[in-house]
């Protein structure tokens, strides 16, 4: 396992189940991707934008805030693994 801290990405370069390269992720401190995905969420939330694509992308902060967030409570607390995809969603306010 990859030592949790800055993003060290992996690549995988086998095909899916669809014939498709695989996405690039990394294993990150659950606590500081759940501090930056909460900034990312109030950002998105004070935004006065009610497109489909804005509320996708709220959803999916949502679902990375929860996952980071139940991550960094658990006793083993090994960190979170994200696509470079839910990483770019938060980056900003890493």
């Amino acid at each position: 396992m990859a030592e949790v801290g800055a993003p060290s990405w992996q690549r995988r370069n086998d095909l899916d189940n669809f014939g498709r390269i695989s996405m690039s992720y990394a294993l990150l401190d659950a606590a500081r991707v759940a501090k930056a995905a909460k900034t990312s969420l109030d950002v998105l939330k004070a935004a006065n934008e009610t497109s489909e694509a804005h509320q996708r992308k709220t959803i999916m902060v949502e679902r990375i805030a929860a996952l980071a967030q139940a991550a960094s409570e658990s006793p083993k607390n090994d960190g979170v693994t994200l696509t470079s995809e839910e990483f770019w969603l938060i980056s900003l306010n890493w």
